[in-house]
């Protein structure tokens, strides 16, 4: 199993509870700062990553993220 944290920027209130909507979304919240939320990712493989990032960023109002992997 490998975790991820999602950092997304977006004006969009509710952007934490869409971002829950993705199945490999383990929670999310809104975070006050430099970003609006945050994505707490679990996947099998290291490469699923980019492709949970994907689909946040065609989120309606994502308009940046940054992608940090837990190193055990």
């Amino acid at each position: 199993m490998v975790r991820a944290i999602i950092l997304v920027n977006s004006p969009k209130k509710l952007i934490a509870a869409r971002l829950k909507k993705i199945l490999s979304v383990t929670d999310s919240f809104p975070t006050s700062g430099q970003f609006d939320a945050v994505a707490i990712i679990d996947v099998d493989q290291l490469a699923q990553i980019k492709e949970v990032a994907n689909q946040i960023q065609k989120i309606s109002g994502v308009e940046r993220t940054e992608t940090m992997v837990e190193v055990q």
